[in-house]
C-alpha cells in the first residue's frame, strides 16, 4: 500500500513508466513480482527527493550560524550554499569536498567536518585560503589534534566512507586526501579554473564535463569511485557545477552493480557486461525522467532489501 511519504500518484507514475520500458527495451525481471516493483518505486521515490533536497533548503532563508564552525548550526552542505551566493566560490567547494571526505556520521552528524574546518575552535578556521596556501601547515596541526578529534565513541566518517582514515600521514588519510585535492585544483588556477577547463575541453557539455572531472579526481588520494561520484554530484545539486553524470559509473562499484545485475538479470550472474549494463540503465533513467545519480542511488538501496521497504537517510 501507498504510505504518506509515497503518494499513490507518484507510484502509478513511475509502475506506467517501468512497463513501458519492459514494452519498448529490456525485460526487468528483478522487479518481476509486485512487491519488489513497489519497493524500488519507493527507494527510486526517496532517491528523486535526495536530489532535490538541496535546491529545496536553498529555496529557503539560511541562517549564516550555518556557515560557522564554531556554531551548533554548522552545517557544510549550508555553507556551502551561503558561500555560493555571496560569491565565495572557493569556499563553497572545498565545503562539498570535506562534507564528502568526512560524511555524515550516523550519530555524531558532521562532527568531524566542524572539529577540522574549525580549527577546534581556534582562528583563523581551515579556510579554503589558509589550506591552499600551505597544505604542509593543515597536515601539522592534523598531527598534532587528531587523537583529540578521534576522541569518544560517538564519531567517525559517514557510511560512504568506511575506509579512510583521520590519520595525517597514513596513504588513506585525511592529510593526504587535503594535499592532493589542493594540488588537483591550485594546477587549474582555482575551483572556478578546475571546472570552466573541464568544460572547454568537453565543448561545454556537462555530461562530459562530469566525465572529465570523475577521471582526473584519480589524482586524490582515498576519493574512489564512490567519493569523487558523491563529490561531483554535490557539486551539481549545490549548482556550484553545470555537470550531470553520463551513466552510473558501475566499474568499481558494490552496491550498485549488485542491485544493477539483480534488476536486469535477476541474479548477481555475469551474463551482461558492465557496459550492457551502463547502456541499459542510461535507457532506464531515460523512460524514468530521472538522471543517473537518481536511478544509482535507488538501485544501491533497492538491492539491500529488494522485498522489504527500508528508509535510507545517506
Amino acid at each position: 500500500m501507498a504510505t504518506q511519504r509515497h503518494n499513490l500518484q507518484e507510484i502509478n507514475k513511475y509502475q506506467a513508466n517501468l512497463a513501458a520500458f519492459q514494452q519498448l527495451h529490456y525485460p526487468l525481471p528483478g522487479i518481476g513480482a509486485a512487491l519488489d516493483r513497489l519497493v524500488f518505486i519507493k527507494q527510486l521515490i526517496d532517491s528523486v527527493r535526495r536530489v532535490n533536497y538541496v535546491k529545496s533548503i536553498e529555496s529557503r532563508p539560511i541562517s549564516i550560524q550555518r556557515a560557522d564552525p564554531h556554531s551548533d548550526l554548522f552545517d557544510p552542505i549550508r555553507a556551502a550554499l551561503l558561500h555560493k551566493s555571496s560569491g565565495n566560490f572557493d569556499e563553497a567547494c572545498w565545503l562539498v569536498f570535506l562534507a564528502t571526505h568526512f560524511g555524515v556520521h550516523i550519530k555524531s552528524k558532521w562532527r568531524y567536518v566542524q572539529e577540522v574546518y574549525g580549527k577546534l575552535g581556534a582562528q583563523p578556521y581551515w579556510s579554503w585560503n589558509q589550506v591552499s596556501i600551505n597544505p604542509t601547515n593543515f597536515r601539522n596541526w592534523l598531527r598534532t589534534n587528531e587523537a583529540h578529534i578521534s576522541r569518544g565513541t560517538d564519531r567517525g566518517f559517514g557510511g560512504h566512507r568506511p575506509y579512510t582514515s583521520l590519520s595525517a600521514d597514513k596513504p588513506n588519510g585525511t592529510g593526504a586526501a587535503v594535499e592532493s585535492y589542493v594540488i588537483w585544483v591550485t594546477k587549474h588556477g582555482n575551483h572556478q579554473g578546475l571546472i570552466t577547463n573541464a568544460l572547454n575541453a568537453c565543448s561545454g557539455n556537462n555530461k562530459g564535463a562530469f566525465d572529465y572531472l570523475y577521471r582526473s579526481m584519480t589524482e586524490v588520494r582515498s576519493f574512489g569511485r564512490l567519493a569523487r561520484f558523491d563529490y561531483l554530484t554535490m557539486l551539481a545539486k549545490t549548482g556550484l557545477a553545470p555537470i550531470t553524470p553520463p551513466h552510473t559509473y558501475l566499474q568499481g562499484a558494490t552496491g550498485p552493480i549488485r542491485g544493477a545485475r539483480l534488476m536486469l538479470q535477476g541474479s548477481m550472474a555475469t551474463e551482461l557486461s558492465t557496459h550492457e549494463l551502463e547502456s541499459r540503465l542510461i535507457a532506464l533513467g531515460d523512460s524514468l525522467g530521472v538522471d543517473m545519480q537518481v536511478v544509482e542511488d535507488a538501485l544501491c538501496n533497492w538491492q539491500k532489501h529488494p522485498s522489504r521497504y527500508v528508509l535510507f537517510r545517506g
